[in-house]
């Protein structure tokens, strides 16, 4: 088998995703700015529709847009001995992600999470299974060039050590960090050697302020927090006002890539513009053309249900990028 240009390691999930019918639900905002999904109680309430969608999460997304960009895309991830666990195998080996780090745990159930799909966002219900987590002994033809390591349970902090010995003894393999729920509340001291490995750290705005410690109103301030827990390269993305990046010595920001007609339903979006910005730098590109391809396939995956039918092969992209506008391209900061 050819070497693996990018293993991704994180949970899989199957999503169920139940559409409800705009006028049998509502959104509100309470006093301090957070919106809540409003739904009659103790009633039967229609719905337009459900889709299930196998084998997602932010690894796994990561690993299939990989694998659209002409990437050899591999993944480690624990699946439960259940028939969704088979079916989620199936699916990633149909989007042509080597599977053979994919562990199944005879007597456990696999991720199965549903969601509450209202107008163009999403309200998820999750439960994190618990596996026993083991990191996977490689050949030496076998080890990757780089890893993308993302979204994984809170069972799975110890795992993390497991990870990083193993970066400390290939020192070749560059790694890019994507860090979910738990990892960011884990905290930097916790995960400081995961940290200090990382080549590209990928965040949002909210986030980048969490995980840093930085003044959410300055990008530079967030820049320079993050680049001292040892990431080299930093990308923050901004919602509406696009995404910056930071090698540590020049900082761009980048327009988001325009709609071409209204927003389907947001899931995946970040995770299409982290994982094709890395796999842009895993092709050998600058930081620059990897900002130029990042936001398309976020513009791409929102014009879709789920997190991965939108996700663009390599020549789709680039057709994209031959008819941006004439501002589609990023700026220097200073």
């Amino acid at each position: 088998m050819a070497q693996i240009d990018i293993l991704s390691i994180g949970d899989v999930v199957t999503d169920a995703f139940i559409k409800l019918l705009d006028d049998q639900a509502d959104v509100q905002k309470d006093d301090q700015g957070n919106k809540w999904l409003l739904m009659p109680f103790a009633t039967k309430l229609p719905f337009d529709h459900a889709e299930v969608i196998e084998a997602v999460g932010n690894a796994a997304n990561a690993a299939v847009a990989f694998a659209r960009l002409g990437l050899n895309s591999g993944f480690v991830s624990n699946v439960g001995g259940d028939q969704h666990g088979r079916d989620m195998i199936v699916a990633l080996g149909k989007n042509d992600v080597d599977t053979r780090f994919v562990r199944i745990n005879p007597k456990k159930a696999s991720n199965y999470h549903y969601v509450l799909w209202y107008k163009e966002e999403r309200t998820i219900l999750i439960k994190h299974e618990e596996y026993d987590y083991h990191w996977p002994h490689f050949r030496a033809k076998e080890v990757p060039r780089w890893v993308y390591f993302s979204s994984i349970s809170e069972h799975a902090i110890d795992y993390h050590d497991d990870v990083a010995d193993w970066l400390e003894e290939n020192p070749g393999v560059r790694m890019a960090f994507q860090p979910g729920t738990f990892q960011m509340q884990a905290g930097t001291e916790r995960l400081k050697r995961i940290y200090q490995r990382t080549e590209v750290l990928i965040l949002n705005r909210e986030e980048a302020a969490y995980v840093g410690g930085g003044d959410h109103g300055s990008i530079d301030d967030l820049f320079d927090h993050l680049h001292k827990l040892g990431p080299k390269v930093v990308v923050i993305t901004d919602g509406p006002d696009g995404a910056y990046a930071s090698d540590g010595v020049e900082r761009y920001k980048m327009p988001l890539y325009p709609d071409p007609q209204a927003p389907l339903e947001r899931t995946g979006a970040g995770d299409a513009f982290a994982s094709t910005f890395v796999a842009a730098l895993v092709k050998g590109m600058s930081i620059e053309d990897a900002l130029r391809w990042a936001p398309i396939n976020s513009m791409s995956v929102v014009q879709h249900v789920g997190a991965q039918a939108g996700l663009l092969e390599e020549k789709n992209l680039l057709e994209w990028l031959h008819h941006a506008p004439k501002n589609y391209h990023p700026s220097k900061m200073h």
